[in-house]
């Protein structure tokens, strides 16, 4: 379905083919900003289905993208973010999760937007309360010697980073072959493994992805 998006980028260039792109797919682009401060005002209007959001950007052209995201998730914890980042920065996506509830969080690097389709998808998925984490990032993780996924097999850690880049069960099954009660069998030993065992599988595997960026 068609979705209703807030976007802030302090390129120009960058915003307008985010703009054309999201326009293309059939979604509503309420507001294009440039800065951290018109990004709290848009979203506080116009009340977005998603915000998609650069991390650095003016005034202070630090991290102020990615304040005014989790200031807005505080207002609104079930409103989905999607952060898009020029560099791997870990604390980042840690940042954004630990604002919990079972809402979409993403945290893309600006070249998957490259890849219009991957992008979209990302899009679609963290409106849809998925949790996304960029492939390059979750590869970059997998490579930490010392970290709490050393008890899992190779096959699980596949499994948990395709949970980390927002996909479904039956969208992991496909990708790695196998059947998806084998998936579902995977992700219940995963989660043993790393001690969740609270109720509700949907947060379970949001606090599996978090402890996976924190590895």
């Amino acid at each position: 379905m068609p979705l209703t998006v807030v976007l802030a980028e302090d390129s120009p260039l960058m915003r307008d083919g985010l703009v054309g792109v999201l326009t293309r797919f059939g979604h509503q682009v309420l507001a294009a900003v440039g800065d951290a401060d018109a990004l709290l005002t848009a979203v506080r209007e116009t009340g977005p289905d998603i915000v998609v959001t650069d991390v650095r950007m003016p005034p202070g052209n630090t991290d102020d993208g990615l304040r005014a995201a989790i200031a807005l998730r505080r207002e609104r914890p079930t409103l989905p973010v999607l952060v898009l980042s020029q560099y791997i920065e870990q604390s980042y996506a840690a940042h954004l999760l630990d604002l919990g509830s079972d809402s979409g969080i993403g945290y893309l690097l600006k070249d998957r937007v490259s890849a219009v389709t991957e992008f979209v998808d990302a899009v679609t998925h963290v409106a849809a309360g998925a949790t996304v984490v960029d492939p390059e990032v979750v590869r970059q993780l997998l490579n930490r010697r010392h970290d709490p996924l050393r008890r899992l097999t190779p096959r699980e850690r596949e499994v948990l980073a395709l949970m980390a880049e927002g996909h479904a069960n039956a969208e992991i099954a496909r990708e790695l072959y196998v059947t998806e009660a084998a998936v579902n069998k995977h992700v219940s030993s995963i989660l043993q493994k790393l001690g969740l065992h609270l109720d509700g599988q949907g947060h379970r595997r949001v606090l599996a992805v978090l402890t996976y960026l924190r590895a």
